[in-house]
Order: structure tokens, then C-alpha cells, then sequence
């Protein structure tokens, strides 16, 4: 039984490199590339494995680059179930500046589903026997998709009894928020505009979060802070951590990991502050690599004691 399905709309192949430096009208000779698979799903996916839960990631793929996906997932021991579709899986591409230290991510939109493949991943979902506790639809809805997905993947999680938590941008996030779901991970550029408010501090954060709460839209917000750490409301606690201070190699994945750290650990103890703490571990640990390499169990273990958490 996977304790958690993870659901990719929009997956990708992504590649990484170097170069000295990004400059336009020139040939930019670049590094021999890394390929990992991405998507916001299948990264939660990755990490939750490497910290010992089972999950299963869901995710449509096409042509061969969907074929390379597929297989570097597996190839972590994640156990996959591929919805197969018309168009080509996308490749994302990100080059890093080795002279300045700078990131530049390229991120292609990805096929069109048609309603018959998205309806077969919501359809997947639903097969799952038993039960998962936790579907986790992390990552942009694919073109093609309509907003009104958030309220079918909603229901599919109520009539499973699984809790449901989405990480998600753009109109899909308010969509989400409308539909119900038991977590979501906005970041704070993210609950401004949910509030339609500046929200300048701390107190201002807490009170919109707790607001999307006292309206029944969420059970657990985690309001990622990037440097600044992240926040963590329920309608009974709120918790702030601060970020950590770690050599940084490339950030693809890191809201990604700290998902996976804050549902892993809540899953284990259901404790919000051992939550909030993993989950800052985790994404600071995923910081120290290289393309989408995410974060490692050891490195999780070991940043997770410099975390401090308080009440917010």
C-alpha cells in the first residue's frame, strides 16, 4: 500500500548545465548535461521515497522523452503509473552562470491533454486499492486542462478518504482553494494575491492565511518565505521557522522537497512543528545540488537539527 499518490499534470524531462556566462548573439559552450526527471509531483514523489514512505507517482507521458521520464523515475524505485498521451512529454532546460553564480531556467508549456487524458489520470486516482492517505497534485495544470479539474480531483480524494494537498500557481491555485483540500503550500507572492492585499509583515501573513482556513478552504496552509523560511497555520497553531544558511548549487526542486519533508513527517508523527521542521531540512538540503537532484535523507537528517521553529 503507497501511503501517498502523487499526480503530475505537467511533467518534464529536465536537463541542467554550466557556462561561464550567459550573454546573447554568441555560442554559449556549456557543460556536459544532466537529465532528471521533473514536475512538481514527481519531485515530491523522489524525495518522499528517499525518506522511506511508499508512494506512487501518476503522471501522463508521451514520445520518447515521456519514455526517458518514465524510466528515470523508476530508476529512483519510485513505482510509476503512466497515463499515455498523443502529444510529446516537454523538457525543461536550466543553464547556470558559473561566473556569477546565477540560474536561469527555461520551462517549455508542455502538450495539450484532451479531456480523455485527463479524465484517465483523475480515473487513476480513483482505481487506487486501498486507499492512498495522501494524494499530493503538485505542479502547473497542462494545457488543455480546465480550472474546473481542481473541483473533479477534489471529489475523487473525498470519495477516497484521502487527504488531499495541492501546490499549484496561477488561476489552478484559487481554483484549488474553492474545491477544498486538506493542505496547500502558496508561496507569500502567492497569498497576496489571494488576499488581493500588500500583506507587509508577519501578523498580515497569519491573518490571511487563517482566513482562506476560517472560510473552509484549507485545513493546513504552509506559506513558503524563500530566504525568509516559511510559516505554518492551522486554525488552532501557527509556526515560523527561519530560513537556513547553506551553500547553494541550484533551487530546482526545493519547494518541492520541503513539500515532501512537511507530508512525510506529518504522515509519521502528525506533529505541525516536527512538520515544519523537516520540511525546512528538506528544502534547504536540496539546495546543495546540482540540476533537479532534490534533497538526500542524509542531508535532511543532518540540517534538520539547525532548524528552529517558534510560534508565530
Amino acid at each position: 500500500m503507497a501511503d501517498f499518490v502523487t499526480l503530475t499534470l505537467n511533467p518534464a524531462l529536465d536537463v541542467s548545465t554550466h557556462t561561464e556566462r550567459v550573454v546573447d548573439a554568441h555560442k554559449l559552450r556549456c557543460a556536459q548535461p544532466r537529465f532528471d526527471p521533473g514536475g512538481g509531483g514527481i519531485n515530491v514523489a523522489r524525495v518522499l521515497r528517499r525518506l522511506g514512505a511508499g508512494v506512487t507517482a501518476v503522471f501522463p507521458c508521451g514520445g520518447p522523452t515521456g519514455d526517458r521520464l518514465r524510466d528515470l523515475v523508476q530508476a529512483e524505485d519510485v513505482p510509476v503509473h503512466c497515463i499515455g498521451i498523443g502529444g510529446e512529454t516537454r523538457e525543461s532546460f536550466t543553464v547556470g552562470e558559473s561566473a556569477t553564480g546565477r540560474e536561469y531556467r527555461f520551462v517549455l508549456p508542455g502538450p495539450e491533454l484532451g479531456e480523455r487524458e485527463w479524465r484517465a489520470c483523475l480515473d487513476a486516482l480513483g482505481r487506487f486499492a486501498p486507499a492512498p492517505r495522501w494524494i499530493v497534485a503538485s505542479g502547473s495544470l497542462a494545457p488543455g486542462v480546465p480550472l474546473s479539474f481542481q473541483h473533479e480531483l477534489a471529489a475523487v480524494a473525498r470519495g477516497l478518504g484521502s487527504r488531499l494537498v495541492v501546490d499549484t500557481s496561477g488561476a489552478a491555485l484559487p481554483a484549488a482553494f474553492e474545491a477544498g483540500l486538506y493542505l496547500a503550500k502558496p508561496s507569500l507572492s502567492e497569498l497576496r494575491a489571494l488576499a488581493g492585499e500588500p500583506l507587509a509583515g508577519e501578523a498580515d501573513w497569519l491573518r490571511a492565511a487563517r482566513a482562506l482556513i476560517a472560510r473552509g478552504r484549507a485545513e493546513v496552509i504552509a506559506v513558503s518565505l524563500g530566504a525568509q523560511g516559511a510559516l505554518l497555520v492551522t486554525r488552532e497553531q501557527a509556526l515560523r521557522a527561519p530560513g537556513l544558511a547553506v551553500d547553494v548549487a541550484g533551487t530546482v526542486g526545493a519547494g518541492d522537497s520541503f513539500l515532501a519533508g512537511l507530508v512525510f513527517a506529518l504522515e509519521r508523527s502528525g506533529d505541525l512543528a516536527d512538520g515544519l521542521a523537516t520540511a525546512m531540512a528538506a528544502g534547504s538540503a536540496s539546495l546543495l545540488g546540482g540540476g533537479t537532484s532534490l534533497a538526500r535523507a542524509q542531508d535532511v537528517d543532518r540540517l534538520r537539527g539547525q532548524v528552529q521553529v517558534r510560534p508565530a
